[in-house]
């Protein structure tokens, strides 16, 4: 008997389906909360006056605030880790192994 296991990233907000992770910090606090695409949107045009005012002070450059490996999102790497028989969270990193596979699998 075959089983699968579908992991779902939901937002953090209402509980829709969830596109992405994202990390922003406060008073020397990272945070990490996964949104659907309109309540992403929503945070970054909330904060984009703050971001424009302030000083950088660490972390990577980044082209987009989107967490994403060889132009793939993390919720696209889990869904296809979940249909290739790999057990992964639903929330937090993926592991490197998994990413590595899903590189090697769409190279």
């Amino acid at each position: 008997m075959a089983q699968r296991i579908v992991y779902r990233l939901e937002d953090d907000l209402d509980n829709s389906e969830a596109a992405e992770t994202i990390v922003f910090g406060v008073d020397s606090v990272s945070y990490e909360i996964d949104l659907s695409e309109v309540n992403a949107q929503k945070l970054r045009d909330l904060l984009a006056p703050y971001v424009a005012a302030g000083r950088r002070v660490g972390g990577r450059r980044k082209t987009g605030a989107r967490r994403k490996v060889g132009g793939s999102s993390a919720s696209e790497i889990r869904a296809w880790a979940s249909e290739n028989g790999y057990v992964v969270s639903a929330r937090g990193r993926v592991p490197a192994e998994v990413r590595e596979a899903f590189d090697r699998a769409h190279s």
